[in-house]
């Protein structure tokens, strides 16, 4: 599917990073191969919350330098294949997103289904396995970050949150986190909002953390708070300031 030209599913930046944290980015890009042309939507609908989060592909760069982390982002749009749900599933290539029709996605075929999740959904997680697999062999403490942003309206409701965090079974690095960013006092936190993970609608935290038992959290900033490069920079200074306070917490109720 993918062919000469296409960008590749899969970049990382800070490969060396010293950090405990890997940064995860499932929907950091809005790209679109161009086998699929442009699924039948316009630039405006490609370029909305429905085809990727806005904003976090920013932050999360600057989360990545600020922290010296090792940073994993996937560049094509969430409407082409959602690489934080189930394959198979009917948000993984959705037919409509939040009221949008998305004509190139409509009866897709199995084949073109599995040349989707062959070439773009399975390298990008197993690129983040792989770093994994590499940390854990070489007994490195380690942390996985989810990051997303959320758009501020949703199916004509307003979401008041700054920021979320995101949890399931294992939520050791969310409690700290929750209480790390409820003491700056300038920001309305979220505890499982604006979503919830759960088996049946995430791939990325229920795969990656759940199942390896380590340290894990989702991140959910509001996008109008990131809209530009400005916003982005300084919520990605604020985030790696944080992000190490939580994970001292961690520590210190573990010991």
């Amino acid at each position: 599917m993918l062919a000469a030209g296409d960008m590749p599913p899969v970049e990382v930046f800070n490969a060396d990073g010293e950090s405990a944290l890997l940064i995860v980015a499932d929907h950091a890009g809005n790209a679109f191969p161009r086998s699929v042309g442009n699924l039948g939507l316009d630039a405006v609908d490609r370029g909305r919350h429905i085809a990727w989060d806005l904003g976090i592909a920013g932050v999360c760069r600057i989360v990545s330098d600020l922290l010296h982390a090792t940073l994993i982002q996937q560049h094509y749009s969430r409407l082409v294949i959602d690489c934080n749900r189930p394959p198979g599933t009917v948000q993984s290539i959705p037919e409509v997103s939040d009221g949008t029709l998305v004509p190139g996605n409509r009866a897709l075929q199995g084949a073109a289904r599995l040349a989707r999740e062959g070439e773009i959904f399975r390298p990008y997680h197993a690129r983040i396995a792989a770093e994994l697999d590499r940390r854990q062999a070489a007994g490195r403490a380690l942390a996985l970050i989810a990051m997303h942003s959320f758009t501020p309206v949703f199916d004509g409701v307003k979401r008041p949150w700054d920021i979320g965090v995101l949890h399931h079974r294992d939520s050791r690095l969310a409690h700290a986190l929750l209480a790390v960013l409820r003491r700056q006092g300038d920001l309305i936190v979220g505890d499982n909002e604006p979503y919830d993970v759960s088996d049946a609608t995430d791939w990325t935290i229920p795969l990656h953390g759940e199942r390896r038992g380590i340290l894990h959290v989702g991140i959910e900033i509001r996008q109008d708070l990131i809209a530009g490069p400005d916003e982005q920079a300084a919520w990605g200074a604020r985030i790696a300031a944080l992000l190490p306070l939580a994970l001292a917490e961690c520590a210190e109720v573990a010991a």
